[in-house]
This record gives structure tokens, sequence and C-alpha cells, in this order.
């Protein structure tokens, strides 16, 4: 027995160092168990159809308008709801198009940004803080604090309201928007299962591969049509 403890400690202190360090990842790891069990989806036949597999990973399987029910429920029409989901979607487009015809972008930019923390903070609840700062790809100081800071809140709001205005000041707003619609849409899928067939009649399987390798936890089970485009490309 006292070999196998020092077997462990041995083990333990190639990661850790010290005892401390331990017992806080044990408390962690332990506190996970008991949070939801992250969203799984499972998607086949893509048969090398893009857009309909980039849709499905933009709308995160119809959790991203989940999120947005959950997050304003009657608060907001249906059509304010649509509109909010095309931006998480497609923000780039979405962005330019506001802009033609838009001639007050500051106060767009303050409703959506509030909007887009709200959804955020909802696709984010299920995971530990950790976790929700590693979906962001920038701005991870700034969207954390958003995230973890209500705005009902009576002696943070002007904080709040202040981190939002230096954000469009500083002439990073779309960037902004298009890091946290990033995020909602990651955190959206936890884990994606593709069950067979990423090839066949569609003309850009090969862009569905590019976008597999740059998703953040996915597993693949090759089809029938994938063998065969294997076959061929060894011969």
């Amino acid at each position: 027995m006292s070999n196998c403890k020092e077997g462990y400690i041995k083990l333990l202190s190639k990661t850790f160092k010290n005892e401390n360090e331990v017992l806080e990842e044990i408390i962690n790891l332990k506190s996970i168990l008991e949070l939801p069990k992250g969203t799984e989806v499972f998607i086949s036949d893509l048969h090398g159809e893009y857009e309909p597999f980039v849709h499905i990973l933009n709308s995160g399987a119809g959790r991203v308008r989940n999120k947005i029910e959950l997050a304003f429920g009657d608060t907001l029409c249906r059509d304010e709801k649509n509109k909010l989901a095309t931006l998480i979607y497609y923000p780039e487009e979405k962005i330019k198009r506001e802009k033609e015809k838009n001639k007050n972008m500051v106060e767009w930019y303050e409703k959506t940004i509030k909007r887009l923390v709200e959804v955020c903070r909802r696709a984010g609840g299920k995971y530990t803080r950790s976790k929700v700062r590693k979906a962001f790809s920038k701005y991870k100081y700034v969207l954390d604090e958003l995230i973890h800071v209500p705005e009902e809140v009576d002696n943070k709001e002007e904080y709040y309201n202040s981190i939002i205005k230096s954000i469009i000041e500083l002439g990073i707003t779309d960037d902004f928007i298009v890091s946290i619609t990033d995020a909602i849409k990651s955190m959206s899928i936890d884990h994606l299962h593709v069950v067979g067939d990423i090839f066949d009649r569609g003309i850009h399987p090969d862009y569905i591969i590019d976008e597999l390798m740059r998703f953040h936890s996915v597993d693949i089970e090759w089809g029938n049509h994938d063998i065969l485009w294997m076959g061929a490309a060894l011969r």
C-alpha cells in the first residue's frame, strides 16, 4: 500500500506543485460532476452539402434559438428574436446590412451587445466559468466581466455600461460582436458526433472536413460513402 501511495504521489507531482493544488483540483472535478451535461449533437448523411451543415453549426442545431427564448421570453417580439438569431448565425452579413439602413449605429450597438451578453450568459450557464472563458477567442477579460456582472446590479451598472461604451468608442464593436456570437455558437454544442457519410453528392465535402477540424470537440464514424472516397484516393 505504501508503494502504491508513493506511485500516486509521483504521478501527481508531474502535474501539481503541491498538496493544495491537488485538493483544489479534486474540489473542482467533484463540483463539475454536479453540473448539467453539455449538449451533444448527432448528425449524419452530410453528403458534401456544406451550406446546410454550416447552418446547423451556426444555429447550434436549434439551441441558439432556445437560449434566446430563455433569455427574453415575452419581453422581445418574434421579429426582434428572429433578427437576433440571424445576427448570431451570420454576424458579418447582418452587421453589413444594418449599416446600410441604420443611421444611428451607436444605439443599435449598445442594445445589441446587451442582448448578446444575456444570450451568452444563458449559453454558458451549464459550464464552469473557466470553460466559458475558454470559449472566447478574443476579448476574454471583457467578455468574462460582462457576462458575470448582471446589468441589474445597481452598484455595478455604471461599470457595465462603461465597458460597452468603451468598446464602441474604440471602434472594435464589429469584431467584438463576431467574437461573442462565436462563443455563443461554440457553447451551444458541447460535442458533435458525425455519424457517417461526409462525402457523396455535394461539391464541398472538403469544406466540411476543414470545418470539422476547427470544431472544438468532435468525433467521426465513417460511412460507406466515405470509405468509397478513401478507397478511390488510395488507388
